[in-house]
């Protein structure tokens, strides 16, 4: 057949030919054409672009067949030199397609970075351009990447400017990807306007997620560092909009502002700068930043004199511009302290802490000091006061005072006590430190007058607490100046005049338990008996428990001292009076002193009754204590014998630890008295409270009587009891819990929160294992096998109860080895059973003999 262009003509193969047949039969068939093309693929380039341009010719818009070819004929040019005709080839094949395949944005894609690839630069622009303008809108986010990749490889940078501003208008969110580019190039003044846009933006959302302040940041740097390429802007105005706009980080702001003056040699410019922030940033943070930004200008400007100074070969002695700046440098770290108390006034303003200060760090200058003092009591308002506000008022008196002038400082005074203060106390200060300066300087008379005046009644009255009311009008209540009016009356004033200062207090009822007491000893010492007696009457008619406590203590101990048993009827009355409604808590001293007044002036066995009243109503864990000073004081005025009754009525008040000492002390009575049978009932009944394992004091205590006063009969009974207790305590499993549970715990000087019934796993685990040591300690601690006596069985060996008779009679008790052992075959429960009948029966004989 003939070929295409004038060439010759190509012979087709046998193969061929079912392909061409079946083209003939469907010319107008895609897959066809298809089908031909990939059993061509193998063959030579020319067949197979002869292949494509017949189809091509036949069917012109299909997409497949562009795209394929197209393709096919990159590939066959790849790793060619660009400079083969093939290249132009290509490129007017790409032309012919996009006749057809305009709107197929991957055509113009593949055609623009197979021109890039060219190095053809004018042809790319303008293939792109065509590109855009061919396809629609939505398509142009596939060709702007390629695009701006392109134009930013280029040399210069004018065509990629100017392609990011029409890139900008279509997509203006992708600002600072055309910033960063122009920072890259050096276009920094385009750069600085197109960022100071986006700041400007409050609808711009940043991409690379910068805050506004980020930007605004960037921004500062930017115009700051480059003020000499930066010329489109007004950067003072920039930098001071974002002082007001951001005003949490303000110290930054103002040091890229220094900044730039000082990068545009304009240095007088950046000190007032730098004197402008420090005299107005507010939170110490930014005055740090801005302080040490300066001091490194001034260093950085001392420097560079000196170095110009050497280079010019001039005395650095005879230069008065560099002393100047040394001097100016030194005076701004003096300045520092100074600035920085501004810096923390200014934050808050009604701080009283750095007002005082500040006034330190004028010290030595009086007329500074003054201004300050001025300024802080004009400045302070005492609502809204850190701190305490009069006190400014006072050491500005004090001030005056220190320098020996008087009528400067009582004006001062005079002032503060008109101040309207938040609290009355702060205005209570003020009288008593105006009163107090006027006694440093011997003016009695005056200071009685201040304090006087500052406690009159005024013309409306009014509660103290009453916050509505200024506290002119509260003051009258305070009892910090009456009480130091009643301290001056009673040092110079007349006796009627104090005490009618006392009186007036009372009556107004803000008069503490001290002041009773000082008031009554104030009558005491003018020889006022009874007065002083009435003052604590009226102190005890104003309070009430426990604050009341002083007051009878120190009335009745000052009304016994003063008559004695002279008005014994009249003391027993203040006693019972005194008791009526005393807490436990407080009742056993007054108890003690009441029996102590009957011992002394009245009937024993009254005061054996005040005793055994103190034994109940004092708290619980003052029984014990109050038992023992019972016993003492009923055996040196009975005797001992009348100790027994309170012995048993301690035992069974007393709860089981104290119990155990008492029946101990009791047997030890009994037994020097020589009643061993009471002794021996008596460690009976204490022995059903007294757990061999933990008790073990009491049974050796026991066992060492039995062996000084006991036989046979008596050690076996002990052995026997002693088992049937232990038997006993092993039964009761939340009883020998909690017990162990104590013992673990005062070795270790912890004590448990949970009952011996609501104890964990873990609690018993313990139990269990200090069980284990307690009976592996009583394993090494016994010195001989037979006084082993912890557990003992029914079947105890009558060498050991001979043992035992030995140690007590040696000469007398002799066990016979073949004796029946009866007794013996009793059991630990009948044992028991007899045991818990020997409490009645003890204390039954007991009262009996």
């Amino acid at each position: 057949m003939p070929s295409l262009n004038g060439k010759p003509d190509v012979m087709f193969e046998d193969d061929d030919l079912p392909y061409e047949e079946e083209i003939i039969r469907n010319p107008y068939s895609v897959k066809c054409w298809m089908r031909y093309i990939e059993f061509k693929q193998n063959g030579s380039r020319t067949t197979l672009n002869m292949i494509y341009e017949r189809a091509l010719k036949e069917l012109p818009g299909s997409y497949k067949l562009w795209y394929n070819y197209l393709r096919e004929r990159r590939k066959q040019v790849k790793g060619k030199c660009i400079t083969e005709p093939a290249y132009e080839e290509i490129n007017n094949c790409h032309e012919r397609a996009l006749v057809f395949m305009h709107k197929m944005p991957r055509i113009w894609l593949d055609y623009c970075q197979f021109l890039v690839g060219q190095c053809k630069i004018t042809r790319s622009r303008q293939t792109f351009d065509r590109a855009l303008r061919a396809l629609p809108v939505t398509q142009h986010p596939r060709i702007w990447p390629l695009y701006l990749r392109f134009v930013r490889n280029l040399p210069l940078p004018e065509t990629a400017i100017r392609v990011y501003r029409r890139y900008l208008k279509l997509s203006p969110e992708n600002a600072e990807e055309y910033i960063d580019y122009l920072r890259s190039v050096g276009r920094l003044d385009e750069a600085a306007v197109r960022l100071a846009a986006v700041v400007n933006d409050e609808s711009f959302v940043s991409k690379e997620g910068k805050s506004n302040y980020q930007l605004w940041h960037e921004l500062c740097d930017l115009i700051s560092q480059n003020p000499d390429k930066v010329t489109s802007l007004n950067v003072g105005a920039i930098i001071r909009g974002g002082l007001t706009r951001f005003t949490d980080q303000l110290g930054k702001l103002w040091c890229s502002l220094a900044d730039y003056y000082i990068r545009s040699g304009h240095f007088e410019k950046a000190r007032d700068v730098y004197e402008e922030a420090i005299l107005t940033v507010v939170t110490v943070r930014d005055f740090t930043q801005v302080f040490d930004s300066y001091a490194q200008f001034e260093e950085s400007m001392i420097a560079a004199k000196m170095e110009t100074t050497v280079e010019m070969g001039q005395d650095e002695d005879d230069d008065i511009d560099l002393e100047l700046r040394l001097a100016r440098f030194e005076q701004l770290i003096a300045r520092r302290p100074l600035l920085l108390n501004s810096v923390l006034l200014r934050q808050n303003p009604h701080n009283v802490h750095e007002w005082h200060k500040r006034v330190k760090l004028y010290e030595g200058n009086p007329l500074q000091i003054i201004n300050t003092y001025t300024e802080a009591v004009q400045t302070v308002d005492p609502v809204k006061a850190t701190g305490k506000p009069h006190s400014l008022w006072v050491s500005f008196a004090k001030f005056y005072e220190e320098n020996e002038q008087l009528d400067d400082a009582r004006t001062i005074f005079d002032k503060a006590t008109k101040v309207n203060y938040k609290q009355v106390d702060d205005l209570a200060a003020v009288w008593c430190e105006y009163g107090e300066m006027e006694l440093r300087h011997e003016n009695y008379d005056q200071a009685l007058r201040i304090l006087r005046k500052a406690t009159a009644i005024p013309s409306k009255k009014a509660e103290y607490f009453d916050a509505s009311e200024p506290v002119q009008n509260r003051v009258y209540k305070s009892l910090k100046v009456w009480s130091m009016l009643a301290d001056l009356e009673e040092s110079l004033g007349t006796f009627q005049s104090t005490k009618a200062v006392y009186d007036r207090i009372i009556d107004l009822r803000i008069a503490t338990p001290q002041i009773i007491i000082n008031y009554a000893m104030f009558l005491e010492e003018h020889n006022y008996f009874e007065e002083s007696f009435k003052a604590y009457e009226r102190g005890i008619a104003l309070f009430r428990w426990p604050n009341v406590y002083d007051i009878w203590n120190t009335y009745l101990t000052k009304f016994i001292d003063r008559y004695g048993g002279k008005k014994l009827e009249r003391a027993r009355d203040l006693f019972e009076q005194a008791l009526d409604g005393c807490p436990a808590k407080f009742a056993k001293t007054i108890y003690l002193l009441y029996a102590k007044l009957e011992e002394g002036y009245g009937l024993a066995r009254h005061a054996m009754a005040v005793y055994e009243r103190a034994t109940q109503a004092v708290e619980p864990g003052e029984q014990h204590h109050m038992f023992n000073i019972y016993i003492k004081r009923a055996a040196e005025i009975y005797g001992v014998t009348y100790t027994r009754a309170i012995y048993q009525k301690a035992i069974e008040v007393l709860p089981d630890e104290h119990a155990r000492d008492m029946c101990l002390r009791f047997a030890d009575m009994e037994s020097k008295l020589g009643e061993i049978d009471r002794a021996r009932a008596i460690y009976s009944y204490c022995s059903q409270i007294c757990d061999p394992r933990v008790t073990a004091n009491f049974w050796q205590t026991w066992k060492e009587f039995e062996i000084r006063h006991g036989n046979e009969d008596t050690i076996r009974e002990m052995l026997r009891i002693k088992r049937s207790v232990q038997a006993t305590y092993n039964t009761q499993v939340n009883f020998m819990s909690s017990q162990m549970l104590k013992a673990t715990t005062s070795s270790t000087g912890t004590v448990s929160d949970l009952a011996p019934g609501q104890m964990g796993i873990d609690d018993m685990k313990m139990l269990e294992q200090k069980a284990q040591q307690l009976a592996a300690e009583a394993e090494q601690d016994k010195p001989k096998p037979k006084e082993k006596i912890l557990f003992v069985r029914s079947d105890t060996s009558r060498s050991e109860l001979a043992e035992l008779s030995k140690q007590a009679n040696p000469d007398e008790i002799d066990i016979d080895d073949d004796e029946d052992d009866d007794e013996d075959d009793q059991g630990p429960e009948e044992v028991q059973l007899e045991q818990k009948s020997v409490p009645t029966a003890v204390f039954g004989g007991l009262k009996d003999d």
